[in-house]
């Protein structure tokens, strides 16, 4: 299990690094920011920096940093969140209580964390899915024709007001009414 996921984590430093380009030596470029918190968690979303952030920068754009974000639960409640720039829609449900379930905490290794994008308008607004995304999404119940993977629609300003809907179940091989905890 851990060579499979370490294999899929290198093949996605790879494919981030072949669609970055060459890297430019600038006065404030640091290494590579691909991984969290520890060197096992799986890349976050194929996104890489190749400049040191700026906390003051941050800290003073606090509010324009966030976009609103709407969940639909299979019960038709609605939920209102802020989420920051960068952040998938799964990070941001479980940090809000949301049940996304996100069974492979965002590796693309299942389609627990599986939305529906309420308005085509922002479907049409997200980069296409991956293969590997199409092929998991594939797996998923209730799948429509604006169905991605939470972990994959990640927060931009062009997505301010975005409403998901949680599908009625999900498919996963753990037994009824198991709610895991992310870690």
């Amino acid at each position: 299990m851990f060579i499979s996921k370490f294999s899929q984590l290198g093949a996605q430093v790879i494919k981030g690094l072949a669609k970055a380009g060459p890297l430019t030596s600038t006065p404030r470029m640091s290494y590579l920011h691909v991984f969290s918190d520890s060197p096992l968690q799986p890349l976050r979303h194929g996104r890489f920096s190749t400049t040191a952030s700026d906390k003051s920068q941050e800290d003073g754009n606090e509010e324009k940093q966030k976009i609103s974000v709407t969940f639909v639960d299979k019960d038709g409640e609605e939920k209102h969140i802020k989420v920051p720039i960068g952040m998938s829609m799964l990070e941001a449900a479980h940090e809000n209580d949301i049940e996304l379930e996100g069974a492979c905490e965002g590796s693309l290794a299942c389609s627990t964390c599986h939305v529906i994008v309420m308005d085509t308008g922002y479907y049409n607004k997200l980069e296409d899915p991956t293969d590997e995304e199409n092929d998991m999404l594939d797996l998923a119940f209730g799948l429509t024709e604006t169905s991605r993977l939470g972990c994959q629609v990640i927060a931009q300003p062009e997505l301010d007001g975005i409403r998901l809907a949680l599908p009625l179940a999900t498919r996963n091989f753990a037994v009824d009414g198991y709610k895991p905890k992310p870690h």
